[in-house]
């Protein structure tokens, strides 16, 4: 018996899947590059997961998707906190947009087992923004949402009073005034009923320090705490923040080491060609089993940009 308890122990971390980040490039056309954390007990063959959308702020924005790492919930789950559901991470050149983050979502749930009633979107800053736009925009998507020191800019609002909505501000914040926040507020109050708002602003607090909120196990159990399949969908108020929980965010984190990274456009994988006399970018894509459209998207060059000898040209 005791030999079997030890096989046992031995093969049962090769039956638990690792968990995954996994970079996505490419993968919608005319839309954002995003990472995706799954948790190392998803099985997409058995029960589905929540999957939550975390939008960074304009400090992230660009093409190294690498940044949108430095904090927030990919962030956390690096550090050590423990999400149990899918994060999908997209970075932005700009403004975030309704439609396109929900071609991600599109993208998430058509590739990956996730629970639709259980879809949840977070955000601060430009994030904050991005968080309440598209709660706005598709309401009867959102199982509940959480925005921290934005504001919002579509048109209309009314969509927010149908979701569980947490809006946190500083009131010392000078990078987004409170103003904005406020001003979401007063136009959802506009709009009728906001019994499933909640509106916590934070007496002394500034911008930054709201990214610890981020570290909270508290977040992720308000979040998880609402459902789609709830029948009147009501906010869960029994959770707050303070400073002292912010204060504490990051105590006792332990960077995760069985986190398998998988970026196939790190800098180690990528291949460059030495431009020769008498080069094309037809001849260098054929040489290399490629096109010139990925040449060009590669290079962030046009088709008929001249090509100089001795220059470098990235082909993977």
């Amino acid at each position: 018996m005791r030999k079997i308890l030890t096989l046992l122990l031995v093969l049962l971390p090769l039956f638990a899947s690792a968990q995954q980040l996994i970079a996505h490039r490419g993968c919608i056309k005319d839309g954002y590059d995003f990472w995706l954390y799954v948790p190392e007990d998803y099985d997409p063959n058995e029960y589905s997961k929540p999957l939550i959308l975390f939008l960074h702020g304009r400090t992230l924005c660009g093409d190294d998707l690498n940044i949108v790492r430095n904090y927030g919930c990919i962030n956390a789950v690096e550090r050590g906190v423990g999400i149990d559901a899918l994060i999908v991470a997209p970075q932005a050149q700009g403004a975030w947009n309704p439609q396109k983050l929900h071609e991600v979502y599109e993208w998430v749930k058509t590739h990956y087992n996730i629970n639709t009633r259980r879809f949840y979107v977070i955000g601060m800053s430009m994030g904050g923004y991005g968080t309440l736009d598209y709660a706005a925009t598709y309401p009867n998507e959102v199982a509940a949402a959480m925005a921290m020191c934005g504001g919002a800019t579509v048109k209309t609002l009314c969509g927010l009073n149908e979701v569980p909505l947490w809006i946190v501000h500083g009131t010392a914040d000078a990078a987004v005034s409170v103003n904005c926040s406020q001003r979401v507020v007063d136009e959802m109050c506009a709009c009728g009923d906001t019994s499933r708002l909640i509106f916590s602003k934070m007496k002394g607090v500034n911008h930054t320090r709201l990214a610890r909120v981020f570290y909270l196990d508290q977040t992720y159990d308000w979040l998880f705490s609402h459902s789609l399949s709830d029948s009147a969908r009501v906010a869960n108020k029994s959770y707050t923040v303070t400073n002292v929980l912010l204060k504490d965010a990051y105590d006792n984190l332990e960077k995760k080491t069985n986190l398998k990274i998988i970026d196939n456009n790190t800098v180690s994988n990528r291949k460059y060609y030495t431009v020769k006399k008498g080069d094309t970018l037809s001849k260098i894509a054929v040489e290399n089993e490629t096109t010139v459209s990925i040449l060009c998207k590669l290079n962030k060059m046009k088709k008929t940009d001249k090509l100089r000898v001795g220059e470098k040209v990235r082909v993977k």
